[in-house]
């Protein structure tokens, strides 16, 4: 297919996202097609490393194709979403996992979807024009496709700020996040990719200073003090009795998220601790994702950023401090049979 770029050059397993006229968001079928080239290459000796990369030079991948879930959704046909994220959950955890080393290249906007194809790899490098995020609240999610593993073990609470609020890391926070490992200017790209087609050696990865050093040491702990709340509630007020302009921001985009997915992301970040397992992240996230087109404001929010483009979204929800205990436990608990598996 078109979509995903799937070869072999070298040594190396290509695989090259191709949607630049929707910002590479990934369909079902290009996570299949990429999973399938995984499992392929994982028994074949002639490839040695696998590299990730996407075409265009405004997205890696800005997400996962919602409006494709969103047209079923809005059918009753629930069980699309749920095999999706099933088999996308398993297609992020095998990368992470994979025998063979992966190497990502992330440019531009890299969010939800892109996230779980570009930061679970074993080395991530990202250009200048890197813009990488977990936005999923804005459509009333949780951060998924094991992002929110990633936010769990970033330093202190800055994982609870991304993961809420939905900021946009650029190359040197992401690295400071976790979200990436190494800065290579976009333009030595072309060059590193044919040598390590050619050589299959990973020891020609340059580590170089980003072009800005990160905001987020001279934030830490007003992030760790003004993230660390019990409840939604508790945070957003906490934040509403500061006068600083982070404060202020963080409010703003508070202000357009679902309160029931940041209820629940937040009790969700908490449950996982500072270390997770990517498998129990994701089967974690599952819980929320498998019923959120029935039970959450998930179908309202893709209405409203996506589809309609009003943005102005009826969240089930007026205030955080509207969103109950009882709500959010229901949305994270367990789903028995249903519960997310990682068997072939």
């Amino acid at each position: 297919m078109t979509d995903i770029l799937i070869r072999r050059e070298g040594q190396a397993g290509r695989i090259t996202l191709n949607r630049p006229q929707a910002l590479n968001a990934l369909s079902y079928a290009m996570c299949k097609a990429l999973d399938a080239a995984l499992r392929d290459w994982a028994t074949d000796p002639a490839v040695t490393l696998v590299i990730l990369d996407a075409t265009g030079d405004r997205a890696f991948c800005a997400g996962g194709d919602i409006a494709e879930l969103y047209a079923e959704g809005t059918r009753g046909n629930f069980a699309y979403g749920q095999e999706f994220w099933r088999d996308e959950y398993r297609m992020n955890a095998r990368i992470a996992e994979y025998g063979k080393p992966v190497i990502s290249f992330i440019q531009g906007f890299c969010m939800g979807g892109g996230v779980g194809v570009a930061c679970h790899a074993r080395l991530r490098i990202v250009g200048e024009s890197a813009q990488i995020a977990m936005p999923e609240c804005g459509i009333g999610l949780v951060p998924d496709v094991g992002g929110s593993a990633i936010l769990a073990r970033a330093p202190g609470k800055i994982g609870t700020w991304a993961g809420l609020t939905g900021a946009r890391l650029g190359p040197a926070d992401a690295i400071h996040a976790g979200f990436a490992d190494r800065f290579v200017p976009e333009a030595d790209w072309p060059r590193l990719i044919s040598a390590l087609c050619a050589t299959g050696d990973m020891g020609l990865i340059p580590d170089l200073p980003p072009p800005a050093p990160s905001r987020l040491p001279a934030l830490r702990a007003e992030i760790d003090r003004l993230f660390d709340a019990p409840t939604l509630a508790a945070l957003v007020a906490g934040l509403d009795q500061q006068d600083s302009e982070f404060a202020r921001e963080a409010l703003k985009a508070l202000a357009r998220v679902s309160p029931l997915a940041a209820a629940c992301t937040l009790e969700h970040l908490r449950r996982l601790g500072p270390t997770p397992d990517l498998r129990h992240a994701l089967s974690e996230e599952y819980n929320f994702t498998h019923r959120a087109q029935a039970q959450s404001d998930f179908l309202e929010g893709i209405r409203a950023m996506i589809i309609d483009k009003d943005r102005k979204p009826r969240w089930r929800h007026a205030r955080a401090e509207d969103v109950t205990p009882d709500e959010v436990a229901q949305l994270l608990a367990p789903l028995g049979p249903d519960a997310l598996t990682f068997s072939e």
